[in-house]
């Protein structure tokens, strides 16, 4: 479950029903931030000796997730990049996302 240090920037999340109507159905939270994990700290991630990862998202705000998120975005030089979480209204963590680099 993410944790939000302060007020999250939220996004409406809709599903259009079958009469057609439009419903909001939760809100969501999204926080944008930049990532730089050498191999050899995510170790303490790795080994559960450190359970999560505290960053400060790009509008400011401090944001705690789970570091089991980010297994999956593990190379040999560790964890580089720019990432996009999205919360629901519960602060439950839906995706994690690796933002593909401008060329």
């Amino acid at each position: 479950m993410a944790r939000p240090r302060s007020g999250a920037m939220t996004i409406p999340s809709s599903i259009v029903a079958a009469d057609g109507n439009l419903y909001l159905h939760c809100t969501m939270s999204r926080y944008a931030f930049q990532l730089h994990i050498s191999s050899t700290q995510y170790l303490d991630y790795y080994r559960g000796t450190v359970r999560n990862v505290l960053v400060r998202a790009t509008s400011g705000q401090m944001v705690q997730f789970p570091a089991s998120l980010l297994q999956r975005f593990v190379t040999p030089d560790g964890i580089h990049g720019d990432f996009v979480l999205v919360c629901d209204d519960q602060n439950k963590c839906l995706s994690l996302q690796r933002v593909p680099p401008a060329d």
